[in-house]
């Protein structure tokens, strides 16, 4: 074991699996520069040359396509958009040959692309570099998604993605690369639709994504002190998304609020709401809340962002409410 941080994860992720399969390949702009992106790419181009670590210009819709080719020919590509905003020029690519080939070809093609889709937050990025459109790809039948929200599950995904079969979006937010955690020196994977529970609780249920996790632990220590139990649930993925993990927690509690660091209007939260709502609606104590971002672009200023982005105060505000509500039912 060794205490690193989540974009150190994805570094070692990366290192082990070109180690294991010379297949496996790293494209995108700038992953062949010291820095890396972030440094998650830092020291590839030295270790395994050019060839297999490869820059791009600013060619979103070209790089895509070609890691598309490359896996079409039997390599494992490991494709980085540094801004999944940007992401939305191979939009092409991905909603009409990505998440396609295998429902085209019957299942006899398979396209093992990893796009790595990094998300902007804070420091006056503003809305160009901060949207976030795991929703989008998880409607897309064919693609997997997956939102890692700890150094663990950034570096098991990863390799679970690289040597799966399955086209994947793996939404990394930026503001987790600096968090760290003891995780295991050798290679391992993290299978896709099982969800932790990273706080147990009897009071409330608590779906947290991707960013949303930390600040979840923290609400949910606090409220611990007004005697609210709150279970945090981490889904890890969201397509598949672990139903049964979710329900079998809000069958225990009654209640439910989800967190997701995305526009709250026909997003991730809406949908794990609505599973819940179909399947255990007459169960609820309290109607179900989310805790989202407004309907509103990101603003660049930081007095505006602390505003549009839910805090701890917020988050436990959310979930006093529906731990003190009944439902209208």
């Amino acid at each position: 074991m060794s205490e690193i941080s989540y974009s150190k994860a994805i570094n070692n992720a990366l290192f082990q699996a070109m180690e294991m399969n010379s297949y496996v390949i790293v494209l995108g702009q700038l992953v062949d520069y010291k820095t890396g992106v972030f440094g998650t790419t830092s020291g590839l181009v030295e270790k395994f040359g050019s060839e297999r670590v490869q820059d791009f210009p600013v060619a979103e819709s070209l790089m895509t396509a070609t890691a598309i080719g490359a896996a079409m020919t039997g390599m494992r590509p490991v494709l980085v958009h540094q801004r999944i905003d940007f992401m939305m020029y191979s939009l092409d690519a991905i909603v009409n040959w990505l998440s396609l080939l295998r429902f085209k070809s019957n299942g006899k093609a398979d396209l093992p692309v990893v796009i790595r889709a990094i998300v902007g937050k804070g420091w006056g990025q503003g809305s160009q570099h901060s949207k976030n459109m795991q929703a989008w790809f998880a409607h897309l039948p064919g693609i997997k998604v997956a939102v890692p929200a700890t150094p663990f599950d950034a570096k098991g995904l990863l390799l679970e993605s690289i040597f799966g079969e399955d086209p994947v979006i793996i939404v990394e937010h930026r503001s987790l690369f600096s968090m760290t955690a003891d995780i295991p020196d050798f290679p391992y994977r993290v299978r896709f639709g099982q969800a932790v529970v990273r706080r147990k609780g009897k009071d409330v249920t608590l779906v947290a994504i991707g960013p949303m996790v930390p600040m979840a632990l923290r609400v949910a220590d606090q409220l611990a002190n007004e005697s609210i139990d709150v279970e945090v649930i981490d889904p890890r993925t969201i397509s598949p998304l672990d139903e049964s993990a979710i329900c079998k927690s809000v069958l225990k509690t009654g209640r439910l609020v989800v967190a997701d660091a995305s526009w709250q209007s026909f997003g991730t939260a809406a949908e794990i709401i609505a599973m819940v709502a179909e399947k255990y609606g007459q169960r609820l104590i309290a109607n179900p809340k989310r805790i989202c971002y407004p309907d509103s672009h990101t603003p660049m200023s930081a007095s505006l962002e602390k505003i549009y982005y839910p805090g701890e105060a917020s988050m436990a505000s959310t979930i006093k409410e529906v731990f003190y509500s009944k439902s209208s039912s």
